[in-house]
């Protein structure tokens, strides 16, 4: 394990708990002692960087946001990468939701918006410890560059999306009750190998930690995925290693498993 020098990882679930809504003191000490051992920590998720504030104070060498279609350094202020939806795709998706309205959040680079407000959307905002989206209407929205989608919908409904209306797009779940839609070959490893090419890392020398639907690709293409305890099965069946629940220090838990703290 001295060949690892570079760990991403998932936020929600992973790094913060959706108990305590907090990094647990373990994981703080684990990234510590990763940084003293000259090993880069690299965040990689599904939220945007105005959302990331959970994680003020810490410091991180980049950011994989939007599941890979925002890549930014150190600073936050240095792009690295970005791949926003195809305009074509959100005008058909605007088109659509004017006859088949239900929510869905756009997510430009500046601020999370979102169609309309329901149970399901309060929901998924009081799980992460956020406050709903900002309505707006999408029409507007869509004027700017708009980086991912999440639709609150079920399968069906999703491949649908997938199939006629935002044909560019693909989905992803971490929660039942919406999904993240990236531009189609987008994900956590295509961020992932921008970032190690921005920082002349090899992907031989690279761990993950996730316990989403949205972590399996990088979990599958990183030297060493670890699966958190809390993850559903199909996640963990794409790491190497299980590790235990956020809540139960499991990031602390792997590193000392594989003798690296």
């Amino acid at each position: 394990m001295n060949r690892i020098k570079a760990v991403f990882f998932d936020i929600d679930g992973t790094l913060v708990s959706f108990r305590t809504h907090r990094v647990p003191p373990s994981t703080l000490a684990a990234l510590d002692a990763l940084r003293a051992g000259g090993v880069k920590v690299f965040v990689a998720t599904g939220r945007m960087l105005p959302m990331i504030d959970v994680l003020d104070g810490i410091p991180f060498d980049g950011y994989v946001t939007y599941n890979g279609a925002y890549c930014v350094d150190a600073s936050r202020r240095n792009v690295i990468y970005t791949c926003p939806v195809p305009q074509e795709d959100l005008e058909a998706l605007v088109r659509h939701l004017e006859k088949d309205p239900f929510p869905v959040a756009f997510m430009p680079e500046d601020a999370i918006t979102i169609n309309f407000v329901n149970d399901a959307v309060r929901e998924v905002a009081r799980h992460v410890n956020v406050s709903p989206p900002r309505v707006e209407d999408p029409r507007e929205t869509i004027r700017r560059k708009v980086f991912q989608l999440c639709p609150y919908v079920d399968d069906e409904k999703l491949r649908y999306l997938e199939q006629h209306v935002t044909p560019h797009c693909v989905a992803s779940r971490w929660m039942p009750l919406f999904a993240d839609m990236n531009v189609r070959g987008i994900s956590k490893q295509t961020g992932i190998d921008r970032m190690l090419e921005y920082y002349g890392l090899n992907l031989d020398e690279t761990m993950a930690f996730g316990d989403g639907g949205n972590d399996i690709s990088m979990l599958r293409h990183v030297a060493l995925g670890v699966a958190m305890g809390n993850a559903a099965d199909h996640v963990k069946a794409a790491a190497d290693y299980t590790t235990a629940s956020v809540d139960d220090d499991g990031i602390e838990q792997a590193f000392r498993h594989f003798g690296m703290q």
